[in-house]
């Protein structure tokens, strides 16, 4: 049987102005566009000890993981040093919603981008009970 190997991208509709969306990823999450007008985040350049991997999760129509967004998605981005992307955020202006938490799995934090949508940070560890509070 044929099967998922994982996520080949993430894609979604900007409620206003697209260019200003991606200017504002590219100037707070250091996300680089290529030519096309798209970022390629390649696995190689992530250096984290689980080598790289994507979870993918449906949540219950009732689930509270995604406010204050009102959006029904929230895409979780993989980051190196998540200490120091909060101060760059902070430093450019960028509420954080909630954050960042230690848990078995690494470190995550929440923000909201221009339109309202929460993002996930997650500075990925290996899964290790002793990882939970540092």
């Amino acid at each position: 049987m044929a099967k998922v190997t994982g996520i080949g991208g993430v894609f979604f509709k900007s409620k206003g102005d697209s260019a200003a969306l991606s200017a504002w990823y590219q100037r707070h999450l250091g996300m680089q566009f290529e030519d096309f007008g798209c970022a390629v985040l390649k696995w190689p350049d992530d250096k984290a000890d689980d080598k790289g991997l994507t979870v993918w999760h449906v949540a219950p129509n009732d689930s509270q993981w995604f406010s204050p967004s009102d959006s029904s998605f929230m895409i979780n981005y993989r980051v190196d040093n998540l200490d120091e992307m909060l101060v760059q955020l902070r430093a450019g202006g960028v509420q954080i919603v909630n954050g960042p938490e230690s848990h078995e799995n690494g470190k995550f934090a929440w923000i909201l981008d221009p339109e309202g949508n929460k993002i996930e940070l997650w500075e990925p560890m290996i899964w290790d009970d002793k990882n939970k509070g540092a």
